[in-house]
């Protein structure tokens, strides 16, 4: 479990600045739910696997106080970067730190968030350590969108098959020991509800509008982690198939910025 864990940390080396620059913030509705099940503002937030601090960000004015955790060194440090330039708030700050072992006390967080990153984390051990730091009442939430974002069924079609393209090649390339392993998204609910640790657990269904040109739709695409794996494996023929989904983009925003939709699913329980 170790070694998984360590490849999991290092499938996001290398491209922390793309990541933060193209993808999409974390929704305001993520605030609305989780404060309205809670009924207060939370004392203590803390971000779970936070990357670049997209998922943090959105509780500044929120909350008195938020800890975004993130092993990758290099995803952290853009989010440190961003919290520096943003004269450092006092109630917001960013650690290293893996999800089994927080290092919180017990009972110490009100609302407990993963956005885009449960699915790299093992499971049960996870929920049994949010559990443990969570106080009565407090909250867990795992939320993820759906890829690619709707805009249109072509570029949609071509954003699946470039990134079906990049698994296959950073699989074929990475050698077994050193490969990251993600656990279903799919599993989410199950795996809250099986544990036994919360007395309600449900899934919520929203949705997001943000503005995009074709430089940040092709971006977007590009931050995924297989396909920026197998670049780094050397699959420099994904170049090619990255530029023809470039020609593609550039045809249906044609020259314009325009509205993405993103689905959101959101899996949560409380203790």
């Amino acid at each position: 479990m170790q070694d998984i864990r360590r490849n999991n940390v290092e499938r996001f080396k290398g491209f922390g600045t793309l990541y933060d620059q193209n993808r999409p913030a974390a929704p305001t509705e993520v605030v609305d739910i989780l404060t309205t099940y809670l009924g207060s503002t939370p004392r203590m937030v803390a971000d779970i696997g936070c990357g670049t601090g997209l998922s943090s960000w959105i509780w500044l004015n929120e909350a008195e106080r938020i800890i975004g955790f993130e092993p990758s060194d290099d995803m952290r440090s853009v989010a440190e970067s961003k919290w520096e330039s943003a004269g450092k708030p006092d109630n917001l700050r960013f650690v290293s730190g893996l999800s089994h072992d927080l290092g919180l006390p017990d009972g110490s967080v009100d609302v407990l968030t993963c956005s885009q990153s449960f699915h790299w984390m093992e499971p049960q051990p996870t929920l049994r350590e949010f559990a443990r730091v969570l106080r009565t009442g407090g909250i867990f939430a795992a939320y993820d969108c759906d890829w690619p974002p709707m805009l249109d069924w072509q570029l949609e079609q071509a954003y699946l098959q470039l990134n079906k393209e990049a698994d296959q090649r950073a699989a074929n390339l990475a050698p077994q020991d050193s490969q990251a392993h993600k656990w279903s998204k799919d599993g989410h609910l199950q795996q809250i509800q099986e544990s036994g640790l919360f007395r309600y657990v449900r899934e919520i269904v929203f949705h997001h509008h943000e503005t995009f040109t074709a430089d940040r739709y092709v971006n977007l695409a590009l931050s995924q982690g297989g396909l920026q794996t197998a670049l780094k494996l050397g699959a420099d023929d994904l170049l090619t198939a990255a530029d023809e989904f470039r020609a593609l983009a550039n045809r249906v925003f044609d020259g314009q910025s325009r509205k993405v939709l993103f689905s959101y699913r959101m899996r949560l329980g409380i203790v």
